[in-house]
């Protein structure tokens, strides 16, 4: 995963200690360094001690980070002290940036008042929030009102923000792929690409027919071909699948991920069923598999909207992510359910080898030999985060569900992918999602990032979240 970078505000208040800016900047730089961010930070040679006070050390710091918009995922505003409100809020402004801002304040210590060691920023705080709220910009707060960098509640609202900036930046400006039509049967995978290009998310589609032509046309023994051929044979276990399918799906996928790079695409939907089976004679699901384990993701049945979600839980996790079918109750658990694809989940989903097998489903249809390509296996156990996103026509808003929960070892003796889960207050969820217009999709990832991407969608991005049942670290609005 690409260095997430950081620039960080430092603020300070001449009538405050300045020793406490000066070690308070050099505690958060090192901070995020250990933690994996790149940082652009005023340095004593451009400001007292690199910090962030009057209007001159305002227009500074913006300059700076005009010289560097181009990988600026975050803002950091970190008060040692008490801080200046209106530098902060200027320096801010003036850089033009539009990305997501976070507020951490060093505590004080009781037997440390004196005014050779008090720092205030627990008042100083609430100035900075109130000047940015009126600046119009939106910003995150940390768990507990003052921290310590050190302190675990920081280093997990550290890597929520983390999640939140890649969301944001990822999203925006992004192009993804839909290959084929919607299934007839499926209404529900219906979206609209008008709503989604106003959020700044293009659609790039291309015809089955026109895929299947550059299919028809391409060789056995091409070298691309052979070479994705080979790709197949170590990904996953053919079984008794025979080469003739396996270099048609090859060949399937030669044609989708040139078109996916010419269009520079970060991801796709497919119509998997029934055009491939009866037309060209395999199942693309393993050919989506290795696209989205190579940070790709591809959805199933042309669902657009689960392909983005698995995009957005990606940039959050910085691992693959799936998509999947809320597909069963767990025997009288009112906390568990089945999860179930047929499938195309990454193989970093698989808690064991991975299987190519026929599609148990379309072979009634198709045919045995037509059906090749399904990867077969148990999701492996840990933390799950699940997100879907809507687009909602009737309303002309954006939407979405986040939640998160367990992947357990629970018995579940079925085919495809699948996986049991518990997620609290499970039923709550299920009714949310039946009333308010959601498709029996959802997308996952093997991780825990609900909250940077609560965030980064409601509070950045403008999309109307529910969160379900995760704890959140304030809304300004």
């Amino acid at each position: 995963m690409t260095r997430t970078t950081i620039s960080v505000i430092v603020g300070n208040r001449g009538i405050f200690p300045d020793s406490v800016a000066r070690e308070g900047r050099e505690e958060i730089l090192s901070l995020l360094d250990k933690e994996g961010f790149d940082t652009i930070c005023l340095t004593p040679d451009e400001s007292k001690f690199g910090t962030v006070e009057s209007l001159t050390d305002s227009t500074a710091c913006a300059n700076l980070f005009r010289r560097h918009a181009d990988k600026i995922d975050g803002i950091l505003v970190t008060l040692p002290n008490f801080g200046d409100e209106r530098g902060i809020a200027n320096a801010i402004r003036m850089s033009g940036l539009k990305v997501p801002v976070l507020v951490q304040a060093f505590p004080d210590k009781v037997d440390r008042l004196a005014m050779t060691f008090r720092r205030d920023a627990f008042c100083g705080k609430f100035s900075v929030c109130s000047n940015l709220s009126q600046y119009n910009i939106p910003f995150t707060l940390t768990s507990k009102h003052t921290v310590a960098p050190n302190a675990a509640s920081f280093l997990e609202d550290l890597r929520n923000f983390g999640a939140t900036c890649r969301v944001v930046r990822g999203l925006r400006n992004s192009r993804f792929g839909q290959i084929g039509a919607r299934p007839g049967p499926f209404n529900s995978v219906r979206y609209s690409e008008k709503l989604l290009e106003f959020a700044g998310i293009t659609i790039d589609t291309l015809d089955m027919a026109d895929v299947l032509g550059r299919v028809s046309r391409m060789k056995d023994g091409d070298s691309l071909v052979q070479t994705k051929l080979a790709a197949i044979q170590n990904y996953a276990s053919g079984g008794k699948a025979p080469v003739s399918a396996l270099t048609k799906m090859a060949k399937f996928a030669v044609v989708v991920e040139k078109w996916i790079e010419e269009n520079q695409l970060v991801g796709s939907a497919v119509q998997c069923w029934s055009a491939l089976q009866d037309e060209l004679g395999v199942v693309p699901c393993t050919i989506m598999s290795m696209m989205s384990n190579g940070l790709l993701p591809s959805a199933c049945e042309v669902d657009m909207v689960g392909a983005i979600s698995m995009y957005a839980l990606q940039l959050a996790s910085g691992t693959p992510s799936a998509i999947v079918d809320w597909n069963n109750n767990y025997e009288d658990d009112e906390d568990k359910c089945i999860l179930f694809h047929c499938s195309n989940f990454p193989k970093d989903f698989y808690d064991g080898p991975t299987v190519m097998d026929t599609h148990e489903m379309l072979l009634i249809n198709s045919g045995r030999d037509n059906t090749w390509g399904t990867m077969q296996g148990r999701i492996k156990t840990g933390p799950m985060t699940f997100l879907r996103l809507n687009t909602d026509d009737v309303i002309g808003k954006l939407t979405a569900y986040v939640a998160q929960g367990e992947s357990l070892a629970d018995p579940a003796p079925t085919w495809g992918g699948i996986g049991v889960v518990r997620i609290p207050n499970l039923q709550s969820l299920l009714r949310y999602i039946c009333e308010k217009n959601f498709e029996h999709h959802v997308s996952v990832s093997l991780s825990s990032v609900g909250s940077g991407l609560v965030e980064a969608l409601q509070k950045y991005l403008g999309w109307s979240v529910y969160a379900h049942e995760i704890g959140m670290r304030g809304n300004n609005r």
